[in-house]
């Protein structure tokens, strides 16, 4: 039986390229993927004569054809709410193991809800949102769980960014998965399961360190689901992006603003439309230098039932890219390797393992810290 292979759909874009590169870093050979033949040859080529192949979303059965069953593969073809389907549609068909890049609150729950069953039964798994967004807040979530020992009934996740953070320092596809995000409904954990709100419906502040208190949006993301599979008696779990600072307040209200008006036949498809024209997906992101320059910092707060603090967990580490591509190359090579604990669409934690997964953190320097 041949060995499960490792595919990067996407990959030359700007997440697909660094995570190609990462592949490699760590010894992998992986089969490259994209639409553009030239590009990804040239890619493919650079990086030591790699296995490449075209396969675009337009046609379903190029990207179908990638895959085998055992096989691992992993996608950054964003936006995925637009672009995301034929990737799992082709690992669930072959039973090969997937991941993606996404951070859209909407296709993550469309992969836990309507895809993980037919994973499930198809014997695979489903990794979606692998990368910054959001396996640091699962990881730091279930480190705040395992410490209250069981008292936790609310967990509340925070993600933040020290140095020069700006719109510059965004990648074309986060830009599109963001506007995006502003016109679709999204969810969190209520009293003990997933109910739909808009996004930026409530606003937290989060201790910083230093006297210094951050305030975050709140956005639906892959903890609410997974976070909920570790501890039973959770009745709560909100995730809140913390990267706006003084402007969270004025998104809450345009998020407000959005939600109604887009109730009105016709306007949120005019909004996406208007998004796609001024909006485009991969375009290129901040180079390593510029990458340099920021720091991933994502808080855990575990509650009991009075909404007394038990704990709270603070993650460290580098920029938010270099995270994403590092959690697919290490999850893939894990996948790849019969690393898995199960099938269906999983948490990074139930998945791979709550001290594997903080290893895998540690060895790329997101670490918790005082």
């Amino acid at each position: 039986m041949a060995s499960p292979r490792i595919v990067l759909f996407g990959a030359t874009g700007y997440t697909g390229d660094l995570t190609a590169r990462e592949l490699v870093r760590r010894g992998l050979r992986p089969l490259l993927a994209a639409r553009s033949a030239e590009r990804v040859a040239a890619l493919a080529d650079e990086l030591g004569g790699l296995e490449h192949a075209v396969a675009d979303v337009g046609d379903p059965a190029s990207v179908a054809a990638l895959v085998a069953r055992g096989d691992v593969l992993v996608s950054t073809v964003g936006p995925f709410l637009r672009w995301g389907d034929p990737a799992v549609e082709a690992a669930i068909a072959a039973g090969a193991h997937y991941l993606d890049s996404t951070g859209e609150g909407p296709f993550i729950r469309r992969v836990f809800e309507e895809f993980g069953p037919r994973a499930e039964a198809a014997g695979c798994a489903l990794l979606t949102a692998m990368g910054y967004d959001w396996v640091p807040g699962n990881l730091a979530g279930a480190l705040a769980l395992r410490e209250a020992g069981g008292e936790a009934r609310r967990v509340e996740l925070g993600y933040f960014m020290s140095g020069v953070a700006s719109a510059n320092g965004m990648s074309g596809g986060t830009r599109a998965s963001a506007a995006g995000a502003l016109i679709e409904p999204t969810y969190t954990f209520r009293d003990g399961r997933i109910v739909t709100e808009r996004g930026g419906r409530r606003v937290r502040s989060f201790d910083l360190g230093d006297g210094r208190t951050g305030p975050g949006i709140s956005i639906g993301s892959s903890e609410q689901f997974a976070l909920p599979r570790l501890e039973a008696q959770l009745w709560d779990v909100d995730t809140y992006l913390g990267w706006f600072g003084p402007a969270s307040r004025p998104l809450q209200a345009f998020s407000l603003g959005t939600e109604i008006v887009t109730k009105v036949p016709g306007v949120r498809a005019g909004i996406a439309a208007l998004a796609g024209r001024f909006v485009s997906g991969s375009t290129g992101g901040p180079d390593a230098e510029a990458r340099s320059g920021t720091r991933s910092v994502i808080l855990a707060r575990a509650c009991d039932a009075a909404g007394r603090e038990l704990c709270t967990v603070r993650l460290e580490g580098p920029n938010g890219y270099d995270l994403t591509a590092a959690f697919l190359a290490w999850g893939a090579e894990t996948a790849a390797a019969g690393g898995l604990r199960g099938v269906g669409a999983l948490g990074p934690v139930d998945g791979f393992g709550l001290d594997e997964l903080e290893a895998a953190a540690a060895s790329y320097e997101l670490v918790r810290v005082a």
